[in-house]
């Protein structure tokens, strides 16, 4: 059966740009995983640990056969490829993979929560996800994600940096 799941991706790490395609690229090449839209390419400030470069941050939109926990374990491998350290909560990195949404699923345990859970509190991860499906919807939210996205102090810190005229993986590439 296949799923459809939406990732944000995020570096400001060594050549951000480089890290962006490159765990794009991983993700493609992994049987039973198809990239199917990426968003724009944001620069992003950095929230939580503020002390550190911008981010650039996309969104990416896969149809997998993977299970959910299987999807965790290839973003987390694409990680460490890339060299990410997990060093400070929320401080820098060489990417992020997060899963954001599978299917509709709501999903809790000790290693996976989805939807992830400060997803619509973050215009950095929304901006990009409305872009490539503006009517993408959050499990058990009582607005749509567009609201939600329009009502968040931070849409400041979002910035296009590279825009993504097809939305599909060649324009990244």
């Amino acid at each position: 059966m296949t799923s459809i799941a939406y990732l944000s991706l995020g570096s400001n790490q060594g050549e951000p740009f480089v890290n962006l395609k490159e765990a794009i690229s991983q993700l493609q090449r992994t049987e039973g995983v198809q990239v199917t839209r990426v968003s724009s390419i944001y620069e992003t400030d950095p929230v939580g640990v503020t002390e550190q470069n911008a981010f650039l941050n996309l969104a990416a939109e896969i149809e997998t056969g993977k299970k959910p926990e299987e999807l965790l374990d290839l973003c987390q491998r694409i990680e460490d490829k890339l060299g990410r350290k997990r060093l400070v909560r929320w401080g820098p990195r060489t990417i992020d993979l997060d899963i954001l949404l599978f299917n509709a699923d709501m999903i809790q345990s000790d290693r996976l929560t989805i939807p992830h859970p400060r997803m619509h509190e973050r215009s950095f991860v929304l901006i990009p996800l409305l872009e490539i499906s503006p009517d993408v919807v959050y499990p058990g939210l009582k607005k749509s994600l567009k609201q939600q996205q329009q009502t968040l102090p931070d849409q400041a810190g979002v910035r296009l940096w590279k825009k993504n005229y097809s939305l599909l993986l060649e324009e990244l590439l």
